[in-house]
């Protein structure tokens, strides 16, 4: 363990090195960040998920800082390079980007002109220009002619030197950092369309003149552009005015007013032009790409665990239907622990005839099989199936749920899918994963990659490693957040839990399938290869309820159970009163248990959970149904308040569904009636929000949106299109009516 870099951690998050270093061992030994925010808050001074996943990451760059450092070294130290100083200020880099500035000089490189110059005697010439103490530069170089190495007069001399100078600026540490930061804070994103891809490009026609602040460019617009770029509509570039970089490299070396000194301003400006500028530009890129993942990346997550966080209708019995026009709704029934129990195809849009067989079969299937609630994709069809079932007259009991079906046809083709139903055709297992996302959101969503389930922005252009690692943490914290039921999981699911992993997972449920269900958490160290240390980090996740011991149901770690039996002997009751009885524990003096282990965080935390054992942390689950009427872009017009579901939270706005097969856009500037700056201030992603429709634009299939209060109507469409006066629900519905009697 490297206490420089728990040193440096600990300064930079204003925490004591002994946390760093806590957490840093904690690591090391395997433990999870799941596992030490919620069991070893003593240890770490109850540092949340957030600032252990922070030092993680910090200790991971910093240990490829170091790779990279030690491969330098013995770089150096092979080619005889390596002085005292140059160690010095190689172990001193405590960045990547000083780290490669100390070492550019000695870089291996091809035969540059400043190397072609060297090998023609003119280093020493270059350092006596770089003194500026000449002002007869003709003179001074005269001594350097030397046709026989390729120097034939006087003008080559100082080419040469001018070479020389030129690399030297280039590489020079300071320099290179001044630079650095003049184009972070000074430079500009300036991008124009290629010549010739107007049309082909069009989809970047905000760019195609472009011309912004790069510290101040979101990372959605600079994405878009480098996404532009690599298609080849765009042309980029990136740095500040020419001139005042220029000026900035002259005031480091241009020292007096002679003719040395007219050389040496020379030879800046073609270092800065052929080396410098370059150099910095494609680092700076490379930065500002950084940016724009890092955030992209944090917004993708946040989405995520907004929709695995999502709340779940729980353990009913429920019918869900797949649709589809001319091939019909796919209908698949499932009890309460969503397993598959009926399967079938109905078309309730192919003639009234078909409607009416499909009707009956549905209102037999509820009633046979006790349907306790009915979830219908929100695909093609979604809508109109929506409306065929309400129209059934079912059960008033009985919910009717539009389910977004983003992934679910990932799944249905996925190994997954075809382990759990090898029987079963594509459309049959993509019915039953609409089923489970509304009994269960996470623990159907956790069989899809992340990145299919349709609410990240530009994840096909990010850092696909540290995307991945980023959405697995998300899935990771979710899961353990929740708590896994052992006996019904599956082992995608517990593939999540701390601890675990795809081939733990795969023995528990072996072992589950031969041995039947688990009584207690301590059987969990029968299975094949779940060691000590894997039970130790996985069992405060797992959920046994009905077992022997009532703790086994709750958050309450194995390792903490003898504190628990201690309070309950000491009340002289049972553990299972001391749950049920809140005076009971009421009585309960938490002082009393505290050791050099177990402190008050935990106590509490123990508390909290035997006074809600196993509790789960998702809100409620809330029935939403979109307008009736509205099923498509035709039916909307400005004006109108509607019902919407958000599906997607970017920098620049919302994206909300409202039942018409297009997910509208609420601009950054219509979410409230206040400036934001942040949309996820505001909304985040499945939650239910009433919208205002702006502009509808059919022909580009557009939908703005607003939810400002009172959102006015816009005087003029851009696009020209169903601008009319406000329309009142009355007269809409009145409207539907005449249209449905035609």
């Amino acid at each position: 363990m490297n206490n420089t870099h728990i040193i440096k951690i600990a300064g930079e998050m204003k925490l004591a090195p002994a946390q760093v270093k806590t957490v840093a061992g904690l690591f090391a030994e395997g433990a999870t960040i799941p596992f030490v925010a919620r069991y070893r808050k003593e240890a770490t001074g109850s540092l949340d998920e957030v600032a252990l996943t922070d030092i993680r990451d910090k200790l991971d760059r910093l240990a490829e800082l170091d790779k990279r450092r030690e491969a330098i070294l013995k770089s150096l130290e092979e080619r005889n390079l390596l002085t005292d100083e140059l160690r010095a200020n190689l172990l001193a880099a405590d960045t990547l980007a000083i780290l490669e500035d100390a070492y550019l000089p000695y870089r291996p490189k091809r035969r540059t002109r400043a190397i072609i110059a060297r090998e023609k005697g003119l280093e020493p010439l270059a350092l006596l220009l770089l003194a500026q103490d000449v002002e007869d530069v003709e003179a001074a170089a005269a001594p350097y002619v030397n046709p026989d190495k390729g120097v034939a007069d006087t003008t080559e001399a100082l080419q040469g030197a001018r070479d020389i100078i030129a690399e030297l600026v280039s590489e020079d540490p300071a320099t290179r950092a001044a630079m650095r930061t003049l184009y972070l804070d000074k430079g500009f994103c300036v991008s124009h369309v290629v010549k010739g891809k107007e049309e082909e490009g069009a989809k970047f026609k905000d760019y195609f003149d472009w011309h912004e602040p790069a510290a101040k460019a979101p990372s959605h617009r600079l994405l878009a552009m480098f996404r532009g770029e690599n298609e080849g509509m765009l042309a980029l570039s990136v740095a500040p005015v020419k001139e005042d970089a220029v000026a900035l490299v002259s005031g480091l070396f241009v020292k007096a007013n002679n003719g040395a000194a007219v050389q040496v301003a020379l030879a800046v400006e073609d270092g800065y032009n052929r080396l410098l500028g370059p150099s910095m530009e494609t680092e700076v890129r490379a930065e500002l790409k950084k940016r724009a993942d890092t955030e992209a990346i944090r917004i993708f997550a946040e989405n995520l665990r907004e929709l695995l966080l999502a709340s779940p209708l729980g353990r009913k019995r429920v019918l869900a239907l797949d649709p589809g026009f001319r091939t019909g709704c796919k209908m698949v029934c499932l009890d309460a622990q969503g397993k598959l129990v009926y399967d079938t195809v109905v078309y309730p849009h192919s003639g009234e005839g078909a409607a009416q067989d499909a009707g009956k079969k549905l209102r037999a299937l509820c009633e046979a099989l006790k349907i306790e609630a009915i979830a219908i994709g929100n695909g093609t069809a979604g809508r109109e199936t929506e409306s065929f079932v309400r129209g059934l007259a079912l059960d008033a009991s009985i919910p009717v749920v539009m389910v977004n079906e983003s992934g679910a046809s990932i799944y249905s083709a996925s190994e997954v899918a075809r382990e759990e139903f090898p029987d079963k055709d594509v459309t049959v297992r993509g019915a039953v994963s609409i089923g489970r996302r509304l009994m269960d959101p996470l623990a159907e969503l956790v069989k899809i990659d992340p990145k299919s389930i349709g609410v990240g922005q530009y994840q096909h252009d990010v850092d696909q490693a540290a995307l991945k690692r980023s959405l697995e943490d998300v899935v990771m914290s979710c899961v353990n957040g929740v708590g896994v039921d052992v006996n019904t999981a599956s082992k995608q699911l517990l593939m999540y839990v701390s601890g675990l992993g795809p081939q733990l997972s795969a023995n528990i449920v072996t072992y589950r399938n031969e041995n039947g269900p688990f009584a207690s958490r301590s059987q969990l160290k029968k299975v094949p290869r779940l060691g000590p240390k894997a039970f130790e980090q996985a069992a405060g996740f797992l959920r046994i309820t009905g077992g022997k011991n009532p703790l086994d149901a709750s958050a309450v770690h194995p390792e903490s159970y003898t504190i628990v039996d201690a309070m309950a002997k000491d009340l002289g009751c049972s553990v299972e009163a001391l749950m049920k009885d809140a005076a009971l524990r009421g009585r309960v003096r938490l002082e009393n248990y505290a050791n050099d282990k177990v402190g008050l965080p935990t106590l509490h935390d123990i508390m909290n959970e035997l006074e809600k054992p196993g509790r789960d942390p998702r809100k409620q689950f809330e029935v939403f149904q979109f307008m009736e009427g509205v099923n498509t872009m035709e039916d909307l017009n400005p004006g109108m308040r509607l019902p919407g579901i958000v599906t997607n939270v970017t920098a620049f706005g919302a994206f909300v569904d409202i039942g018409v097969h297009q997910d509208g856009l609420v601009h950054i500037s219509q979410l409230a009636d206040h400036f934001v700056k942040d949309p996820n201030e505001i909304v985040k992603v499945h939650q239910h929000v009433m919208v205002t429709v702006m502009e509808v634009n059919l022909p580009l299939k557009r939908i703005s949106l607003s939810m400002k209060s009172g959102a006015p109507r816009p005087e003029k469409s851009r696009s020209g299109h169903r601008t009319g006066p406000e329309i009142s629900l009355d007269d809409l519905r009145k409207r539907l009516a005449d249209r449905f009697k035609k």
